[in-house]
């Protein structure tokens, strides 16, 4: 990102990913009490605010008529919540880097989710200097390559035959499981997860559940929101409505937990993290939410925002698995999606944001998937859903 993108379609593409590269490793630092992890946030706000400035720049040059404006509008709103979600992640970020405090009951907890992101730097030498993107996919299982930096450079959803080089740094998503195998490859120690002394606050368990819930509703809400943009779709914009609801009351109920817990503990700084966590992530769905205005209020779209956000000719499937259907008890990676990908899963109410192969689905699970048109009626069948596309 040291060279400055020539289009604005270029630039909010990159905005995109560069915010959502945010999120992870603010997470991701919290779960390692990471500094490095959490610089890393740091760095890319530089870089963001210097994207979100440049295409606020163009849009205020390129708008010579009434109709001009009305279109920009939209563009501009999107490129806000772009910022909000950078914002929001600085804030998750600054937990460690201001050593706010943490339970270690929210980190125990993360070690049990699906995926994590984890930070990597190959070293000369290593097994994976020299080595291709699908080498590295291949080698490790449920592992996913997000970002490569090089040197001050971001590279985005790398491509499969890309060649791996000493001292690049790899953002990954992977199980728990397979990380300690992917940093032996890259010539790495394995690496800790760093835990504080006992807390053992008041009903702790049930709070951080509830800020891990956050964190998932609020990845989701952020996918959720770009898709409704992308597809301008009023029912996965009404979706998102629903999380940042949720969020809202997780935030609130947060919120008085830590008031009835502080009075009856004199270790208070995890208590402020804890709350900070909250607050930020209710602030990523605010930023969701204010994404989705847009196709609510049935606003004109800059066509730009389709074209940096994905592919126009896209639909999206919102399915229910249905009991005795060829998806129930079945795994994701073991269905037959036909360039379908799965954006969003929930359960019981529960969302997970890319949800991964091993992912093992039951009757009355809710997926969000998006891809080509022509797959709707082999998914139809093998969920036994008839909702379809949106």
């Amino acid at each position: 990102m040291n060279e400055q993108p020539r289009t604005i379609k270029a630039m909010l593409a990159e905005a995109k990913d560069t915010s959502e590269l945010m999120v992870d490793l603010g997470y991701a630092g919290l779960f390692y009490a990471d500094r490095e992890l959490s610089g890393e946030v740091l760095e890319l706000e530089e870089e963001l605010s210097r994207l979100v400035h440049r295409m606020r720049e163009v849009c205020l040059i390129a708008s010579r008529s009434p109709q001009d404006a009305a279109g920009l509008a939209s563009l501009l709103q999107v490129i806000s919540s772009i910022e909000m979600i950078g914002n929001n992640a600085v804030d998750i970020a600054k937990i460690v880097l201001d050593d706010l405090g943490i339970p270690k009951e929210l980190r125990t907890d993360l070690t049990q989710a699906d995926e994590v992101i984890d930070r990597i730097e190959i070293q000369e030498g290593s097994e994976l200097h020299g080595r291709s993107v699908d080498d590295l996919e291949n080698a490790v299982e449920e592992v996913r390559l997000i970002a490569i930096r090089r040197g001050v450079r971001w590279l985005f959803d790398p491509a499969d035959e890309g060649v791996l080089q000493g001292k690049d740094i790899l953002v990954v998503r992977a199980h728990p499981e397979g990380l300690p195998q992917l940093r032996r490859l890259a010539g790495m120690p394995a690496k800790p997860v760093v835990v504080d002394d006992e807390q053992n606050f008041w009903e702790l368990d049930k709070a951080v559940d509830e800020v891990v819930d956050m964190k998932d509703l609020a990845e989701a809400a952020v996918g959720l929101a770009y898709a409704a943009v992308l597809l301008n779709d009023r029912g996965l914009a009404a979706e998102v409505v629903r999380l940042e609801d949720r969020l809202d009351n997780m935030r609130e109920s947060i919120e008085s937990w830590v008031l009835d817990a502080a009075a009856e503990s004199r270790n208070r700084p995890a208590l402020r993290g804890l709350l900070h966590l909250a607050v930020a992530s209710e602030g990523i769905g605010d930023a969701a939410q204010a994404m989705v205005w847009l196709i609510e209020r049935d606003e004109q779209l800059h066509p730009v925002i389709a074209e940096a956000l994905g592919a126009a000719e896209d639909v999206v499937m919102r399915v229910t698995v249905q009991e005795d259907s060829p998806a129930d008890t079945k795994t994701l990676g073991e269905l037959d999606l036909r360039g379908m990908s799965p954006m969003a899963f929930s359960r019981r109410g529960r969302w997970i944001y890319r949800p991964r192969g091993r992912t093992l689905l039951q009757a009355g699970d809710w997926l969000i998937l998006i891809g080509p048109q022509d797959t709707v009626e082999h998914l139809e069948w093998m969920f036994g859903d008839q909702q379809g596309e949106t």
